[in-house]
């Protein structure tokens, strides 16, 4: 897993500082995502999702995926970039916390549904060099995105993104590589760097794309 600094770090979200002691796992969701997602984002989502639990049984999150992601119209290839076939601004899917968690810095994130916006660090003179890959999903209040076939700009998704933390930051979960050893979708993962990051085949344009998204993990500088 990449080094990440500046900006980028304060957002990093996190289900609990004291995760690392804990064992993970993953099970099949037991439903479509509900709550305040709308109808149009739910008719987009796979009807069934992960669930990630903690070694008690306790439900941490559930995640959902598109049926159908948004492929580039000119891929990204450049060496710091994971996941350039994906659309920058598009739904990836969306993620409910049972109960409120926090981001890297304390940020609280309220219990409830967030949609995933792909995006990638810009490369200019505020952010070069926060991290060694561009990769990230931006978390955006489900109830106030709702249209799954919109491609949000980045300034528009930074700023939706900051009502899902209240504290001017967008909320952001990092995308990692997928596992060199453990080549099962879907399935529940250790990085290098100890974070847990689930990693399952998306659907691209008529393939499958196997990508990773950090459910667990902190910033180790």
């Amino acid at each position: 897993m990449r080094r990440v600094v500046g900006f980028w770090v304060a957002s990093f979200l996190v289900l609990s500082v004291a995760a690392f002691a804990q064992d993970y796992k993953i099970e099949a969701t037991k439903g479509p995502a509900g709550g305040d997602v709308s109808q149009a984002v739910q008719n987009a989502l796979q009807p069934q999702g992960e669930q990630l639990l903690d070694n008690s049984g306790k439900t941490l999150c559930e995640i959902w995926l598109n049926k159908d992601l948004t492929p580039a119209q000119s891929p990204d290839t450049s060496p710091d970039v994971m996941y350039g076939k994906i659309a920058q601004g598009s739904l990836v899917g969306v993620i409910h916390f049972p109960e409120a968690t926090k981001d890297y810095r304390g940020q609280a994130i309220k219990a409830g549904y967030y949609t995933l916006r792909y995006e990638l660090i810009p490369q200019d003179g505020n952010h070069m060099g926060v991290s060694q890959y561009r990769d990230f999903l931006l978390l955006m209040p489900a109830a106030k995105d709702t249209d799954p076939s919109k491609l949000l700009s980045f300034n528009d998704a930074v700023k939706l993104s900051r009502d899902s933390t209240d504290t001017g930051h967008p909320g952001v979960m990092l995308m990692d590589s997928v596992s060199d050893t453990n080549k099962t979708f879907p399935a529940l993962f250790q990085d290098y760097s100890q974070n847990w990051a689930l990693q399952v085949q998306a659907p691209l344009g008529g393939q499958e794309l196997p990508l990773a998204i950090v459910l667990v993990g902190q910033y180790q500088g």
